[in-house]
């Protein structure tokens, strides 16, 4: 079996990374018109044929970025709105001198800029996507997002909004928490993370939690999210996430549990702990975690 230092987790964007390509996406794509669109990967256009996508997407101009939960929304002048999911490997780049950087393996959607420039969209594992829609709902997002939670930055997320999700909720803390339609964005990391934080047990049933213990969720759930944007995000071992313009994140020096199990207990000196509930695992301190 291979050890742990050489077998990489696997870098699946959640709302950190997510938040940070938007940014950067903000940094540079408002008020460009895509001129070029090609489509070589026909799983990544799975909701419309590629031809739709470039036919609705050609020779628009993009609006302001906007995001919900691990979903990118990118409006176009014409009133329509591409979406994009980075799922599991996914890679939005941004390249400002595209002859001279030649696109890599399993990039499937190259956008030619009206300023020479390319968004490219790389994606080993295919599970990413990208469509366009004219089917509109709250704020102008597109009405999939109807489907998911608040997202905790985007929108906020009160003590009070937070233990009505968790009331009557038999599951495991972690599996509400990562349920992208009871709260938006938070995937295996920053669901592990912010249970430390808040010295909580990712596999507690999630209404067994007081009202101090909801309050302190809410409170380190806000604040973990928050430094995991301010740093970029996280890129683990595989080095599979970078920014927009291929820059690795910095808030994996940051992780006080996952993929930690052996380790020290950054808090208290125990060793942290790889547990399992259900089909899923969790990373933990038992020691200081309740």
């Amino acid at each position: 079996m291979a050890s742990r230092a050489s077998r990489p987790r696997q870098n699946v964007p959640e709302l950190p990374e997510v938040e940070t390509v938007r940014r950067g996406l903000e940094k540079v794509l408002p008020g460009r018109r895509a001129d070029r669109v090609v489509v070589t990967g026909r799983r990544t256009v799975r909701r419309q044929s590629p031809g739709e996508l470039v036919s609705r997407l050609t020779h628009r101009r993009f609006g302001l970025p906007d995001r919900r939960g691990k979903y990118l929304s990118l409006p176009l002048d014409d009133g329509q709105v591409l979406v994009v999911h980075l799922r599991m490997s996914g890679q939005l780049t941004w390249v400002e001198r595209p002859a001279e950087v030649a696109p890599p393996n399993h990039t499937h959607v190259v956008v030619g800029l009206d300023d020479g420039s390319e968004l490219r969209f790389t994606d080993p594992r295919t599970f990413g996507e990208w469509f366009v829609t004219d089917e509109l709902g709250a704020g102008g997002l597109p009405a999939i997002f109807d489907l998911l939670g608040p997202d905790p930055i985007a929108e906020g997320l009160s003590t009070t909004e937070l233990a009505g999700i968790l009331a009557n909720r038999s599951s495991a803390l972690k599996t509400v928490l990562t349920d992208q339609r009871a709260i938006a964005g938070i995937g295996s990391i920053y669901a592990d993370e912010i249970c430390f934080a808040a010295a909580l047990r990712p596999d507690r049933p999630a209404r067994s939690l007081s009202r101090d213990e909801v309050r302190q969720l809410a409170a380190k759930l806000r604040s973990v999210l928050r430094a995991a944007v301010k740093a970029r995000g996280s890129s683990l071992r595989d080095a599979a996430y970078r920014d927009l313009m291929g820059e690795l994140g910095g808030y994996q020096a940051r992780h006080c549990v996952y993929d930690r199990a052996g380790e020290p207990c950054r808090r208290c000196g125990g060793r942290v702990t790889r547990v399992r509930f259900g089909a899923r695992t969790a990373f933990c301190c038992p020691d200081c975690q309740v």
